[in-house]
């Protein structure tokens, strides 16, 4: 308790530390060094190397903070900086975050934990930190001006609480939010239990990530901060696909995935090949009575949701929001439908005063995928990834779970594309074929129309030929 004592004396803070504090000069000497991370890669789970042990969560194209243990607290050191991420090959974003990261590196710790974190500013404006989800004195919530002071450039703040229940929680700024949370500003806290707990059951795979969406135009770096609905950059911890990581894992392994939603609209997160049970959310493990199986949850704007399955179907599984705008990136929100319209001739003439100009969508988007067109620098195609079989087309909210037999325990390398059985890839048929069955029946009506058209109107479809467009 001494050596407390004389920290928070030397740091200013009155009453040990019952609000968050500006730390002085001379306390900085006593700060952890703040450890960075500029990799976009998921780094390998963070196992404590002493306490008690936990099944450490691997955060998504992510890491986790390391801390120091200072006379029975842990301490941890975030610096608030500008950053450059890697959302995808081919595409950098100038970011804000903490540590190198956008977002910042998730915190881990052991419930009844005392905490002790560190925040260096180093923005060109104010910040704050808010725990999002969390049980702690007001003074640490971390609301700028109704909590505490600023955190002003160049300033480190403490904040000093117990982790008081288990749980999946999030940190953010609560300062100029809009600029701040817009520019990359989040991370991932999770709190495991101190015994085991009748509601959190062991798993053997723990992954975590943030739902997060940019508004960043093609041949630019910066996101634009006051966009309110048309993202063009839907991303899992700032990445978008094909730059997001697989989630690999071993046949019959109990699965937990953590995801956090800090964009500005819900997002239903859909698994292929499994059912699934939401076994918590940011307020605590669900209770077991009101789990049902789904293959699909939705996670609502500031929300937590924790989901379990046994990965006990071998194979490459999607894993993505269901939203199609949100697996289709760097897209125009005013674009016409051009379905159905042969202006072959239009574009040669266009293409003649503009080089790069593209015919957009004749016979669906699928066709972007396949082009090889010139792009802006520093942007990525709409629909990417390379799978084993062509084109994925998708984009954005998408990744794969990749289950297999031989995976080792803890390996969470990739382990390639998954090799089918005989038999078990769908395949053209080239037999005959009985002729399809079309709904004939117009069906009926509530009411006599009062007006009819004088003649009717039939709706010209345009149909490809041949076997090239099926």
């Amino acid at each position: 308790m001494n050596s407390r004592r004389q920290f928070f004396k030397a740091a200013g803070l009155a009453g040990g530390a019952i609000a968050a504090s500006v730390v002085s000069r001379v306390a900085m000497a006593a700060l952890p060094e703040p450890v960075l991370q500029t990799q976009p890669d998921t780094m390998p789970p963070l196992v404590p190397s002493s306490g008690r042990p936990y099944n450490p969560v691997v955060t998504l194209n992510g890491w986790t903070l390391p801390w120091r243990m200072n006379q029975g607290v842990k301490e941890f050191h975030l610096v608030a900086e500008p950053v450059v991420r890697e959302m995808a090959p081919g595409i950098k974003a100038h970011l804000w975050g903490y540590n190198g990261q956008s977002p910042g590196p998730t915190i881990e710790v052991f419930e009844g934990d005392r905490v002790r974190i560190f925040v260096t500013n180093k923005l060109p404006e104010h910040t704050s930190i808010h725990w999002h989800g969390q049980r702690l004195p007001n003074g640490m919530d971390g609301v700028n001006g109704l909590t505490q002071p600023p955190i002003k450039p160049g300033k480190t703040f403490v904040y000093e609480f117990v982790a008081r229940r288990p749980g999946t929680f999030m940190y953010h700024p609560h300062a100029d939010e809009m600029t701040q949370m817009a520019m990359g500003m989040m991370g991932f806290w999770v709190t495991h239990p101190k015994t085991k707990h009748p509601l959190i059951d062991d798993v053997q795979r723990d992954f975590c990530f943030l739902l997060n969406a940019y508004d960043i135009d093609p041949g630019s770096y910066t996101p634009k901060i006051m966009t309110m609905t048309d993202f063009n950059l839907w991303s899992w911890n700032s990445r978008i696909f094909p730059g997001i990581d697989s989630l690999n894992v071993r046949l019959n392994d109990k699965v937990r995935i953590r995801i956090g939603n800090l964009t500005m609209t819900n997002h239903p997160m859909h698994l292929h090949g499994h059912e699934f049970l939401v076994t918590g959310t940011d307020g605590g493990p669900t209770p077991k009575g009101a789990r049902w199986h789904e293959v699909t949850t939705d996670v609502a704007v500031g929300q937590m949701r924790q989901i379990e399955f046994s990965a006990d179907e071998a194979g490459d599984w999607a894993f993505h929001c269901h939203k199609s705008h949100h697996t289709m990136n760097a897209m125009g929100h005013d674009v016409p439908t051009m379905i159905g319209v042969d202006h072959r001739g239009v574009a040669k003439k266009i293409t003649n005063l503009i080089p790069d100009y593209m015919v957009m969508g004749e016979r669906g988007m699928a066709d972007m995928a396949e082009m090889e067109m010139p792009l802006p620098d520093n942007t990525v195609p709409m629909m990417t990834g390379q799978g084993p079989f062509g084109s994925v087309e998708m984009g954005g909210m998408f990744s794969v779970l990749k289950v297999r037999k031989d995976q080792k325990p803890g390996d969470y390398k990739d382990p390639g594309w998954y090799q089918h059985p005989p038999g078990e890839v769908a395949f053209e048929w080239s037999g005959a074929m009985p002729e399809p069955a079309r709904f004939q029946a117009a069906g009926g009506q509530s009411m006599p129309r009062k007006l009819m058209p004088k003649q009717e109107v039939e709706v010209q479809v345009r149909k490809p030929t041949g076997h090239s467009g099926h």
